[in-house]
């Protein structure tokens, strides 16, 4: 969990609060209490994400 926090740059909190949630990239249980990420799935996640964005305008007099 901490490696995909890192990779997405979001605490390993709210990576579980996103869990709880139903939110976030797509995980798993392996037994009792670890839990999986797939990296195929953590980098479809993102994709979803930034074309979500590709849509939006950026404000002109915005700083990248």
């Amino acid at each position: 969990m901490n490696k995909v926090a890192a990779m997405i740059r979001v605490p390993a909190a709210t990576l579980r609060y996103w869990r709880h949630q139903g939110a976030g990239p797509e995980s798993f249980k392996m037994g009792p209490r670890r839990v999986v990420y797939r990296e195929q799935d953590v980098l479809r996640w993102i994709d979803v994400q930034n074309a979500g964005r590709s849509g939006r305008r950026r404000n002109p007099q915005q700083k990248a």
